[in-house]
């Protein structure tokens, strides 16, 4: 069958992270790496990309859709990402564009039945440390557990996380439903809360809703590191993770692939 094509979505691109910690959004210490100014975030380009699973099956792929993405080139602040879907083999083929280069690609679909949300008890539900370790081979050791704080995100959070990602489809503040881009960022926070990192670099997801979260919901996830190499120079860590509602509800099954560690460290000061 051949591919259809959907609207573009076009997105002036927002780098939703420039006070993190993570450097890797800032335009100095990006230089430094080679790269023309400070990134924009992985689960911001995410973000834009879910727009278009969204336009196709509407609220039912946020109840149980998939989705995965791969990060190939950097989306800088200010740029014009545009996100186009190819309707091919029953999903959409994704893609990010931006200057005519392809920076983002991905794959959405709907499954043919709902999978079975996994045991909430399978994975560990650890907290935070108070002091966090420095990021090493030890700390994301394979097999090591993570927790985040809980988080509960209410309607002006959820506005002003919209109007950043510049999402247009009314669903979610109609309804108070959580982006999926809200959603991927607990991945995040699983390494951010739990070990101190130098810059780094989301380089891909995948992603399977099981619930639609909701303002006033208090978030959890729990995850565990299933790798630890060297790729090309880089150290990355991979691991699986389960979103959680209220403790009890699973929202969505995510495997998370960072670099925690760039080849060519910039020099300290």
């Amino acid at each position: 069958m051949g591919s259809q094509e959907l609207a573009a979505h076009e997105v002036v691109a927002f780098n939703i992270a420039a006070a993190s910690e993570n450097k890797i959004h800032d335009d100095s210490i990006a230089r430094r790496f080679g790269f023309n100014g400070a990134l924009v975030p992985g689960v911001a380009i995410y973000a834009y990309m879910a727009h278009l699973p969204v336009t196709r099956w509407g609220r039912a792929w946020l109840e149980c859709g998939e989705a995965e993405c791969r990060f190939r080139k950097p989306v800088y602040d200010g740029d014009i990402a545009r996100v186009t879907a190819a309707e091919e083999n029953g999903g959409l083929a994704l893609a990010v564009d931006c200057t005519g280069i392809q920076c983002a690609t991905g794959h959405a679909f709907m499954p043919a039945q709902p999978h079975a949300a996994p045991e909430i008890a399978r994975v560990p539900a650890p907290i935070p440390p108070r002091e966090r370790p420095q990021a090493s081979e030890t700390s994301l050791a394979a097999g090591t557990c993570l927790g985040i704080a809980p988080l509960t995100i209410d309607a002006a959070t959820l506005a002003h996380y919209l109007d950043a990602i510049r999402e247009t489809d009314p669903i979610y503040r109609n309804e108070g439903l959580l982006h999926p881009g809200q959603i991927l960022q607990l991945a995040n926070r699983a390494l951010v809360e739990n070990v101190v990192l130098g810059p780094w670099i989301h380089l891909s997801s995948e992603v399977r809703h099981h619930a639609i979260a909701r303002i006033g919901e208090q978030l959890t996830l729990r995850a565990a590191i299933t790798s630890n190499q060297v790729v090309k120079g880089h150290a990355t860590v991979e691991f699986d993770a389960i979103a959680i509602a209220n403790g009890t509800k699973i929202i969505a099954e995510i495997k998370h692939t960072a670099i925690w560690r760039p080849r060519q460290e910039p020099e300290a000061d």
